[in-house]
């Protein structure tokens, strides 16, 4: 390994540490990311005839831009996707759309509540993505619980429920789809063989989160919540129009795609151009005094409350972890991890999971894709367990930091959660639902699931 790949490590390790320490430092996370894709990037640019042999010259820059737009261009994916999600939930939540929903959820008991949301959110982040399911579900969360150290408690396990969620379902996570559409795991194998270890994986840090949760949410709460009701423009029909529209467009974003095969983002700005002009009719049928008490729920104002702060850092983590990946540094993890192990499938997916809480799962299951090939028969086979382990690992190792997944990334932004206060209260409980989950699996295919379905 090279001194100035080396470089590059510890320029992301540093990073890392203090976007960890941002409660210490009082330093925005979003700044130290933009700083390490900037820094990493240029460590790159001291030598890159030496991570792009044949090239030199003038096609070695053309080649180096060309990288970098191509991460770019995939990170853009993403950030527009999160963009256009987070919009989305904000008109439906300005509107009055997640009421009825929450009515239904309504309950005085905080562990009561706990274990609701925790199985709506698993529930909804097979359907969507576990990214989307996070923005909505602490909007819900936000109508509930007005206390913020309860309301964290109930987040963390948001991220939790997301991120097992979408594990076992094969459009229900970024590297779920990816390994879908390469064909080596099926929807059905995935959904019968990993849907209990993802269900083990939540239910355990729920049990022994909910007793971090005592007594009844207030009554100012529930006052709260029904003089809801006094200030919105809409009617209880338009309210729950905006829901299904809203909501409803979500989940069949993955079915626009498989029609259209154009990417997710594309599917997400076309709910929202609907939902735009659907709340603007809406908007033209009310007097002239509501429409102007209701002007700053309508979209081109809600447009400012999109925290850019998180999107920011998003584009600074992932783009730093192209660098990573462009240096060969994740593969090369990759390939010591099968030395290192022998080739134990539980162990070497066990690894990665814990890894993908650190960096981005998408290019560390992307490197394990190109590295391992698909054999006709065996645990490599498609549905063998090395895949179906990656595909649970890979999603449910993310919830044991919070910077680890999408869903914890988003949260932390919307929550204002600090790193510290996750790793002290919630990584243990996740990594324990985590262990239990691959135990699960170990004991379902020893004793239950001899051959792949």
């Amino acid at each position: 390994m090279s001194t100035l790949t080396i470089a590059i490590i510890i320029t992301f390790c540093v990073g890392y540490f203090l976007i960890a320490i941002e409660g210490v430092t009082k330093v925005n996370k979003a700044a130290i990311a933009l700083l390490m894709f900037v820094l990493c990037w240029t460590l790159f640019m001291v030598s890159p005839g030496s991570y792009m042999p044949g090239f030199s010259g003038p096609e070695l820059v053309n080649e180096v831009s060309a990288a970098i737009e191509r991460h770019l261009g995939s990170t853009s994916t993403t950030l527009f996707f999160l963009m256009g999600a987070m919009t989305i939930v904000e008109i439906v939540d300005q509107n009055g759309g997640f009421n009825w929903v929450r009515d239904v959820m309504k309950t005085k008991s905080k562990r009561a509540l706990l274990w609701r949301i925790a199985f709506m959110t698993f529930i909804l982040s097979a359907i969507l993505d576990n990214l989307t399911t996070s923005i909505v579900m602490i909007m819900i969360l936000r109508k509930l619980v007005h206390e913020h150290k309860d309301r964290i408690v109930f987040a963390s396990l948001v991220i939790i429920a997301a991120n097992s969620g979408g594990a076992f379902s094969p459009i229900g996570d970024v590297t779920t789809i990816m390994l879908w559409n390469k064909g080596v795991i099926t929807a059905l194998g995935v959904i019968t063989e990993i849907l209990v270890p993802s269900l083990v994986s939540m239910v355990v840090p729920a049990f022994i989160m909910q007793y971090a949760l005592k007594g009844e949410l207030d009554n100012q709460t529930e006052m709260h919540m029904d003089s809801d009701y006094e200030l919105l423009d809409f009617t209880s029909g338009q309210r729950k129009a905006v829901f299904f529209i809203g909501v409803g467009g979500l989940m069949l974003v993955p079915v626009f795609k498989s029609i259209t095969h154009l990417p997710p983002f594309v599917g997400i700005l076309l709910v929202l151009g609907i939902l735009w002009a659907v709340t603007e009719i809406f908007y033209r049928g009310a007097t002239q005094t509501e429409e102007q008490q209701g002007s700053l729920k309508r979209v081109t104002n809600l447009l400012h409350n999109i925290d850019m702060s998180t999107i920011l850092f998003f584009l600074g983590i992932l783009m730093a972890v192209a660098c990573l990946e462009e240096v060969g540094v994740l593969t090369t993890v990759g390939e010591g991890l099968n030395v290192a192990f022998n080739g134990n499938h539980y162990a070497v997916t066990g690894v990665i999971g814990l890894l993908s809480s650190i960096v981005d799962n998408v290019p560390l299951v992307a490197g394990c894709m190109g590295m391992y090939p698909v054999a006709p028969t065996g645990d490599m086979a498609v549905d063998g367990i090395f895949w179906q382990l990656l595909a649970y690992c890979a999603g449910v190792g993310g919830s044991i930091l919070i910077i680890g997944s999408a869903a914890g990334v988003v949260v932390m932004g919307l929550e204002k959660i600090t790193f510290g206060w996750y790793m002290k209260h919630v990584s243990w409980i996740a990594l324990v639902g985590y262990l239990a989950g691959i135990l699960s699996y170990w004991l379902l295919r020893t004793y239950l699931l001899v051959t792949p379905l």
